[in-house]
């Protein structure tokens, strides 16, 4: 079996990362676009070590909670919106059950979620488009258009937006690529385009060129798009990491309430994606925070998470190694006027001597998980509680486990910070044993 190859399947269940399963001729085929249950005709579009991937193109047999997908190019942006919302999340209950069972060493039947059924589309608070070019007999159309790297393969396929988007980033975004083909541009000048927004409106926006173009002119601020930058970024480099500023007009940051507290954060830094439902689960975190104890805050970010809650705790510090967030963090204690919360720029592995067994920790890390040594210092230290925030089940999970032996699950909540894709956020409360 080649790429390209199409193959009839039937799909056995929904694994961790949002494909299905199926096996033809004794190999493991994982395949998007493709529901429990389905028979489909599938390409395989990718071959490594003897797993293969594919995508679904004809549905012969579709799953009755099958839907029409919410865009186009769903594969690339909104992958499980092919299913009924009621269905997304049992399937996200699930797989997470099965993460934590088996990875974790818990033995959980069941989990709550939460998600907000008025919003399934259009909560996504930062988007980054990639750029593609139209040949000239392209009927699709003509100049640069915006686009997104096709799932699971390394080609770009044109689109007009993002149905997860806040409407102000499709806005924001159609606003700057009409300027972009006035200005003759081409896909080889041009890296990427990151639209940040606030929830009220506002967006502010970065490009990244490849090139250090001479511009005639530029987007004019308004309303609704209130800043715009222009950085050379290193065409060596993948990524969409600022080399040189060429052009800055109006702000590089935006401001959010988060459980009515505002909080300013930047264009390129990580802030929580969706809100509304960040808020819920910032109100179960407060009913595990003690007024008589001290926080101590790992991956702190902007503080989003320690500062809305700053009438819970005794006194936090925030540990955090972005500078530009750190910045902000502090501008964000002052604004707000909150006077037990201090934050300090360093790796959350380099502060570790400041846990003690009094203390509460609340961790938020990136998607490998706790480092060796924050999870070494918690064993040796024992603070009575750790209040976990993750948006990779399966490093919770792992982490969990590590902590086992001193620590048992009192709380444990999924919440759909990200409706259409697989992605699942959790919050997992863990007290120490007595």
């Amino acid at each position: 079996m080649r790429v390209n190859d199409k193959v009839n399947l039937t799909i056995d269940k929904l694994v961790f990362g949002g494909q299905g399963i199926s096996h033809y001729e004794d190999r493991t085929i994982f395949v998007w676009n493709a529901l429990p249950g389905e028979q489909v005709e599938a390409e395989i579009i990718k071959k490594r070590k003897g797993v293969f991937e594919a995508v679904a193109k004809t549905i012969i047999k579709p799953a009755e909670y099958r839907v029409e997908p919410a865009e186009k190019h769903f594969l690339s942006s909104c992958p499980w919106s092919i299913m009924t919302f009621e269905k997304e999340n049992e399937f996200k209950k699930t797989m997470a059950l099965e993460t934590y069972n088996y990875l974790g060493g818990l033995d959980l039947i069941d989990l709550d979620i939460y998600y907000n059924d008025d919003q399934q589309v259009g909560y996504r608070n930062k988007i980054e488009f990639s750029f593609f070019e139209f040949n000239e007999d392209d009927e699709r159309g003509t100049g640069v258009s915006l686009s997104f790297f096709q799932r699971g393969m390394k080609y770009k396929e044109p689109v007009a937006g993002s149905v997860l988007a806040e409407p102000v980033i499709n806005e924001s975004a159609d606003y700057i690529l009409k300027w972009i083909n006035a200005q003759s541009l081409t896909r080889y000048q041009l890296k990427s385009l990151i639209i940040r927004s606030n929830g009220k409106g506002e967006a502010i926006a970065a490009l990244f060129c490849k090139d250090k173009v001479d511009f005639s002119d530029y987007p004019k601020l308004n309303d609704k798009l209130l800043g715009f930058h222009i950085y050379f970024s290193n065409p060596k480099s993948p990524a969409s990491v600022p080399t040189e500023i060429m052009y800055s007009e109006g702000q590089d940051f935006l401001s959010a309430s988060i459980n009515d507290t505002n909080l300013d954060f930047g264009l390129l830094g990580f802030f929580q994606v969706n809100i509304p439902v960040f808020n819920q689960a910032l109100q179960d975190v407060s009913k595990y925070l003690d007024k008589s104890r001290d926080v101590i805050d790992y991956y702190s970010g902007v503080g989003a998470i320690s500062l809305p809650l700053h009438e819970h705790y005794q006194k936090a510090i925030l540990v955090e190694n972005n500078e530009e967030a750190v910045e902000f963090a502090k501008k964000n204690i002052i604004s707000n006027g909150i006077s037990n919360a201090e934050v300090h720029l360093t790796e959350a592995e380099n502060m570790t001597e400041i846990i003690t067994s009094e203390h509460v920790v609340i961790v938020d890390p990136p998607r490998a998980g706790l480092h060796k040594n924050v999870i070494d210092t918690i064993i040796d230290e024992k603070p009575v509680r750790i209040i976990y925030m993750s948006c990779n089940l399966s490093t919770q999970a792992r982490d969990i486990k590590l902590l086992a032996e001193s620590y048992e699950v009192e709380f444990i909540k999924l919440y759909n910070f990200f409706p259409c894709t697989p992605h699942v956020e959790s919050v997992c409360v863990l007290n120490r044993k007595i």
